[in-house]
């Protein structure tokens, strides 16, 4: 098969179009964040053409994950915003597609489509078996799945000209489809903290294989992306960050459904949403210190809490318990701003800060007023747009990180103790010293839970 490569307008065209229209308008309103850490954070590549790369792709296979767990979900349980739901999934994989055909020409795009969907629906026949009680059409649906990724990975072997090898590929494709029914299966099975586990793994999964593809394409076509690297230390701190942004903005608004509803699932949900600020925290304390790391997680958690305190107020149509929600947040938004302009020493301008944080309130706000109003396709648009917007903050904070503290981002290979980025599988994930940047691995979130579900029952209360 002979791809083309087009021209690296037409790639930027492509992947810009796949960030939601509040993304442009965060830059915009923000100014360049590109030039934030100066000629060091370009050449260390938090910004750089390959990075770029990297980070729609962590966009949109990250939020393929997340999609297709809550879709299939919402698929068992029969709810009246499974099509809308379903729809979302496949505005990603229009997205996707649009990116491989911006590198592989419309061909290429057209067959990935195929190839890329195929998997989704026979993700929707194993779930219909199991609805069914079915044993033999799930047997049916998990050898197909088994066929698909040997095709799947083939393409990309094909595509990539060896340098993401088939046998890899399988492997890594192999960990995703089993990561789904994992989620799924333990939805259905009633352990709904292990699907929440499953599902964030599955999230974080991908991140490794955005890496691995934003690797191969640019080592394919390095003329197009200025013969920058998708793999350092500044890359590798805005992609980790772009999956912790990003899975909040989707656990949020998952969460607040589940709240309004009365889901048995919410206290699950509410475990996970906090574990996500458990690893932002860990970010942040990595950086700025246990302290710094401290006074971060009690500002965003309040931010948490006060959704809690919306979605409590909408339940029990609370007007005046809805309109103190939001007059919190407010100021949750100013002190949010002001903690990250200091600790960035003004990298980050605390006017740019709360126009950021605002639109991302309104934005979740939006997706769960909708929602309860039964408007389930703009309550996804919404959540789409919301997801998609962390991915400015992300660099924003990244970039003035690196710009901050240069010395710990040089170079073009991954310090000790970064996670590798293979497509074979899960990163293993190892601490770093207080100078380095740690992701924590997915932590125990009984306690988080339980704080949030106290304050729930607080508002419950009053």
């Amino acid at each position: 098969m002979n791809y083309k490569m087009k021209s690296k307008a037409i790639l930027a065209a492509t992947l810009a179009m796949t960030m939601a229209a509040p993304t442009l308008a965060f830059a915009a309103d923000h100014g360049d964040h590109s030039s934030t850490g100066g000629e060091a954070t370009g050449d260390m590549g938090v910004s750089s053409p390959a990075s770029e790369l990297r980070s729609a792709l962590t966009h949109l296979f990250t939020e393929h994950a997340f999609l297709a767990v809550e879709t299939l979900k919402k698929g068992a349980d029969g709810t009246e915003d499974f099509e809308a739901l379903a729809g979302a999934l496949s505005g990603n994989t229009d997205d996707l597609t649009a990116a491989v055909s911006s590198v592989y020409g419309e061909e290429a795009g057209a067959q990935f489509k195929e190839i890329w969907s195929s998997h989704i629906g026979y993700f929707v026949d194993y779930a219909n078996a199991t609805a069914a009680d079915d044993q033999a059409g799930k047997d049916q649906a998990v050898a197909e799945l088994d066929e698909y990724i040997v095709e799947q990975a083939a393409f990309l072997d094909a595509a990539t000209e060896g340098r993401l090898p088939a046998a890899d590929l399988e492997a890594g494709l192999t960990e995703h489809v089993g990561q789904l029914v994992a989620a799924f299966d333990s939805y259905v099975a009633g352990d709904y903290e292990a699907s929440y586990i499953s599902e964030r793994e599955a999230i974080n999964h991908m991140v490794m294989v955005a890496s691995g593809m934003a690797s191969a394409i640019t080592d394919q076509f390095p003329e197009n992306f200025e013969n920058s690297v998708a793999v350092t230390p500044a890359a590798d701190l805005r992609a980790n960050l772009d999956r912790i942004f990003t899975e909040h903005a989707g656990l949020a608004v998952m969460a607040m459904q589940n709240g309004v509803d009365g889901d048995p699932d919410y206290d699950a949900s509410a475990a996970a949403l906090l574990a996500n600020a458990d690893d932002l925290s860990a970010a942040v304390a990595s950086v700025y210190g246990e302290e710094g790391g401290a006074q971060f997680k009690e500002i965003w958690n309040s931010h948490i809490g006060y959704f809690v305190d919306y979605v409590v107020a909408t339940a029990n149509e609370d007007e005046a318990g809805k309109e103190q929600a939001m007059a919190e947040l407010d100021e949750y938004i100013v002190e949010q701003a002001a903690f990250l302009a200091t600790a960035t020493e003004d990298r980050l301008p605390a006017a740019d800060l709360e126009a950021g944080l605002t639109a991302h309130v309104d934005q979740l706000l939006a997706a769960f007023d909708l929602y309860v109003e039964g408007d389930y396709e703009g309550a996804y648009s919404n959540l789409r747009e919301a997801y998609a917007h962390m991915l400015m903050p992300s660099e924003a904070i990244s970039g003035a990180i690196v710009d901050q503290f240069p010395e710990n981002f040089k170079g073009g290979e991954m310090p000790e103790g970064m996670p590798s980025t293979g497509m074979g599988g899960m990163a293993e994930e190892q601490g770093m010293g207080a100078e380095g940047f740690l992701l924590g691995s997915l932590l125990a979130a009984s306690l988080g839970a339980a704080a949030f579900m106290t304050r729930r029952r607080k508002s419950e209360q009053n």
